[in-house]
């Protein structure tokens, strides 16, 4: 679930890194100078800057006047007359024997999902990177699935702008499709997915409910596997009714909901927020069961005025047990199914403590893999036939069946535990705790100029301005690597900025969830951080926001 790393650890309400890193391209601390620190090194001291932290040097965009130094390495030898670690300006040299951070990546969820353990620092390309994917807690399970909620919810964010460089008239980016398979339709606007795994599980429905009916309709013969794979798709329609149902009871509470996917294993309604309340919960999780409960009973008496041994029988009686099975399944108490949601709701509401049942269903639901394992085998064997040959096979088959369910189960309550302590952890992640002091420059400065003033200001980010002072474009720190020392005087900072899109800037207010939501809904690998007023505060690196993010996953609860 959970996400990857980053280049630079940055420190609360400053903008330099936290640890030293080896690589060779990143930035760093000047080797001539004193050591950084870490916030835990430098707890109880006051930063001697003394503008506000994070804030962008010179906000007006007139050049900073020149100091008289050679070049960029002479500005970088000289450390400052206060006796003030000189923070290193994007593109400095990195000195060796420091070591790597490692991040991390989700499983999936997520999620992320959700590991990697390269830090997605700036080598290579500087191609635009979704930030940190937050992890899903809801595992597939057998016959249909728990709601499953993000971490990266709101659809909404605050998002500040700076005149005159919004482009007018310029459309709002939409969000990309979430994707996951064959799209179906947009039932009450949720588009509803195929997974390519259910072809699979059609496959299997088919020849396993075919070799039933050729015990009880031979006279089929071959025309059995149609109504076979009939029956295969009339049951996904029953678990699709089963998603649909936690999906109105959650659009009905306002929270939003990705997509449906139906899969191997069952469905799976990707719900992107958490319910307020335990009640609402209590309600999301229950409409799933109730619902397939109630197929169950329709199916049921549908069968009452049919014959038993015709085509429609045998479906009809299919359906009705296999709905039965759904929803005793599904009320079973423990994450991630919806019986475990209905338990955390109730410990929630005992407790006020939404943690509390999620750990309470978390760990009843892995006991309830536990039981799954071994208890699935041995009641199919004990009502199974006696035939040597059947047993032995059924036997086999039986026991990967209970593997793969354990397997679920267990994997879905694992992520239920990281999921809560993310969202416990999540408002950590404040963009102006995060946002690198900027420098502003004028297009045609040449590099080796713009991270002279850098240095000078103790700036890690470069934005440029045009002849008014208003943001064009932010310099991507990954180009400032590539390009080498001795040609930096000739490269004007414009050949190495992205240019500023609507989506590029973010509000120094957004923290958490909202954060998370801006940053994945327009990849980039710097953002332009600005004040409500429209002033610029700094530049946000996607790659410190992903940094955090592990650091607060690593967080023990």
């Amino acid at each position: 679930m959970d996400v990857s790393g980053g280049s630079g650890q940055p420190r609360s309400g400053n903008d330099e890194s936290a640890e030293p890193r080896a690589h060779p391209t990143d930035p760093a601390a000047d080797p001539t100078g004193p050591a950084e620190r870490g916030p835990e090194e430098t707890s109880g001291e006051t930063p001697a800057a003394p503008d506000e932290p994070g804030r962008a040097a010179a906000p007006t965009g007139k050049p900073a006047p020149d100091t008289g130094a050679e070049g960029d390495t002479a500005a970088r030898s000289k450390p400052p007359s206060d006796g003030r670690p000189t923070p290193a300006p994007p593109g400095s040299p990195e000195p060796s024997g420091s070591p790597a951070p490692s991040g991390a990546s989700e499983p999936s969820g997520p999620p992320v999902s959700p590991g990697t353990s390269e830090p997605p620092g700036h080598q290579g390309p500087a191609e635009p990177r979704e930030p940190a994917a937050a992890p899903r807690h809801a595992a597939h399970h057998a016959g249909t699935g728990t709601p499953r909620h993000r971490a990266d919810a709101p659809r909404h964010r605050t998002e500040a702008h700076t005149d005159g460089t919004g482009g007018p008239g310029r459309p709002p980016q939409r969000r990309p499709e979430p994707g996951g398979g064959l799209l179906m339709g947009r039932p009450f606007g949720v588009p509803v997915y195929v997974a390519p795994s259910w072809f699979l599980v059609a496959i299997l429905i088919t020849w396993v409910f075919g070799g039933q009916l050729d015990r009880v309709l031979p006279e089929l013969g071959a025309a059995r596997y149609l109504v076979s794979l009939f029956f295969a798709i009339a049951f996904y329609a029953s678990v699709l009714v089963h998603e649909l149902a936690h999906t109105v009871a959650a659009l009905r509470f306002k929270l939003p909901v990705r997509r449906i996917q139906l899969q191997f294993f069952g469905g799976v309604s990707e719900i992107e927020k958490e319910a307020e309340t335990p009640g609402r919960e209590f309600v999301l999780a229950f409409v799933g069961p109730l619902l397939s409960l109630v197929l169950s009973g329709v199916f049921y008496a549908a069968l009452l005025p049919v014959e038993p041994d015709s085509v429609p029988g045998v479906l009809l009686a299919g359906l009705m047990v296999s709905n039965l099975i759904v929803a005793a399944f599904n009320l079973l108490p423990g994450l991630p199914l919806d019986g475990g949601r209905m338990l955390r709701a109730v410990v929630w509401k005992l407790t006020g403590k939404p943690m509390s049942g999620t750990i309470a269903a978390a760990w009843v639901g892995r006991a309830l893999a536990i039981a799954v394992l071994i208890g699935l085998p041995l009641l199919t064997q004990s009502l199974g036939s006696d035939a040597a040959d059947d047993v032995g096979m059924d036997t086999v088959m039986d026991a990967l069946l209970a593997a793969i369910l354990a397997a679920i189960i267990w994997t879905g309550a694992g992520n239920s535990l990281r999921m809560a302590r993310l969202r416990e952890h999540l408002p950590e992640l404040r963009a102006r705790a995060l946002t690198r002091r900027a420098v502003p420059v004028q297009a045609d400065t040449p590099l080796s100029e713009a991270l002279r003033r850098a240095n000078a200001s103790g700036a890690r980010a470069l934005v440029v301005v045009d002849a008014d002072g208003t943001p064009a474009s932010l310099v991507r720190e990954a180009a400032i690597v590539g390009v080498p020392e001795h040609r930096r005087p000739w490269v004007p900072v414009s050949t190495l900025a992205q240019d500023l899109t609507d989506g590029m800037r973010v509000s120094a207010e957004l923290s958490g969830e909202e954060l998370l939501d801006a940053l994945r809904a327009n990849p980039a690998t710097e953002y332009l951080v600005v004040e409500e007023t429209g002033e610029i505060y700094g530049v946000l690196s996607a790659a410190d926001v992903e940094r955090a993010f592990v650091k607060a996953m690593a967080r023990p609860s």
